[in-house]
């Protein structure tokens, strides 16, 4: 590349060079000054020394998290055809106009049925009107709940440490952005009121919200991610609802985000042992039980035992809490065996002949690929395999 280089005033470059410096060091000395006594100081907890976020790089948390959900970012328009988004380039366009020229007589049928007419038309043969209450009854309660998860996600990109972490929750934060989105459109598809938010429900997530610190990563991720984790399985195999399935990918990883940052920056023993800090995080989970009592009735018109549902929630959040160091072990048997007496004892109030059973031991998740799913995600205390 050839270019004329322009004249400078040497002189005038050290004089902007020197105030500089100056003014540097005053600035970034009163912000440590005032950060040290608790009162502000720098904003942003970026090392542009390093050119990183302070904590570093966290490459393999970027890795893991990040470029996974670039991979598998989904497109409304092609997954949910009925619904009014137009997110494809040209390129996934033609794809899918090229897949469509390849369909059977009957396979073209069948997609074309699902556009925004056709799809509330599916809705209303296979599902009756009790049935229509009960499914939104269900959706839009974490419908809900993606809304502060979108809110949560983030306020948490100012609260992580590192590049990787950052880039994860910039990538929840476009998930959670797009579910609920189209979770909306999807509810409104079946035609019926959509109930407002329940106290339950309000109490479980302004509570996330207002949670300090990495609290937040406890109730969002490991709690309401779970029961949306837990409502998504449970779904998708519905007449309509197969677009579910992606969300349902979408939360396993959000699910694990909390144990891969703790992996790379673990709480202290203090943090680990601080009574305060588990009773806490208790007084977010208790919203859940009334929860689960209110929408019985809309799980059982789906043919969902609510605390079979409850139970496979419980039991997947205290994976991930021990897991990430929010509890050990032996204290989260000890909750679950506090929640099986709870439900039992519930149960054995309002059910007629109602015999003891482990309800944390039940599943709900329906289909073998969100199955699967979640023995990745879950291991040991994942599902078994459909027989």
């Amino acid at each position: 590349m050839q270019v004329q280089a322009l004249p400078i005033n040497d002189r005038a470059v050290k004089i902007n060079e020197a105030v500089e410096r100056v003014v540097n060091r005053v600035v970034r000395g009163r912000d440590a000054w005032l950060q040290s006594l608790g009162l502000g100081g720098r904003a942003a907890a970026y090392d542009d020394v390093n050119y990183e976020f302070i904590g570093g790089p966290a490459d393999a948390m970027r890795r893991k998290l990040y470029d996974k959900s670039l991979r598998l970012l989904w497109k409304a328009e092609v997954a949910a055809p009925w619904s009014s988004f137009r997110d494809s380039n040209p390129h996934e366009r033609e794809l899918t106009d090229l897949a469509e020229r390849s369909l059977t007589d009957g396979e073209r049928a069948a997609r074309a049925r699902i556009t925004s007419a056709e799809f509330r038309a599916l809705l209303d043969r296979e599902y009756t009107l009790e049935q229509k209450r009960a499914v939104v009854g269900v959706l839009s309660a974490i419908g809900h709940g993606e809304a502060y998860a979108w809110l949560v996600s983030a306020s948490l990109l100012t609260r992580v440490q590192s590049t990787g972490a950052r880039a994860a929750l910039t990538m929840q934060v476009l998930e959670e952005a797009k579910h609920f989105v189209v979770m909306r459109e999807l509810v409104q598809a079946f035609g019926v009121e959509v109930p407002r938010q329940s106290a339950w429900e309000y109490l479980l997530l302004e509570g996330t919200l207002k949670a300090e610190g990495l609290d937040r990563f406890f109730g969002m991720n490991v709690m309401v991610e779970s029961i949306a984790l837990s409502i998504f399985g449970m779904l998708s195999t519905l007449p309509g609802l197969e677009v579910l399935r992606l969300f349902h990918l979408d939360e396993s990883r959000h699910t694990a985000l909390p144990v891969a940052y703790f992996n790379e920056f673990p709480m202290s023993r203090r943090e680990r042992a601080s009574v305060r800090g588990r009773v806490r995080r208790l007084k977010m989970v208790l919203p859940t039980l009334p929860l689960v009592m209110l929408i019985e009735p809309h799980l059982a018109v789906l043919g969902v035992d609510a605390f079979d549902f409850a139970g496979s929630v419980m039991r997947k959040v205290a994976t991930l809490s021990t897991r990430a160091g929010f509890i050990d072990k032996p204290t989260a048997a000890m909750q679950g065996e506090v929640f099986e007496r709870i439900f039992n004892a519930y149960c054995g109030l309002t059910r007629d002949k109602h015999e003891w059973r482990r309800f944390l031991d039940a599943e709900t998740t329906q289909g073998e690929v969100e199955l699967e799913v979640e023995r990745r995600a879950f291991g040991d205390a994942a599902a078994p395999a459909i027989a």
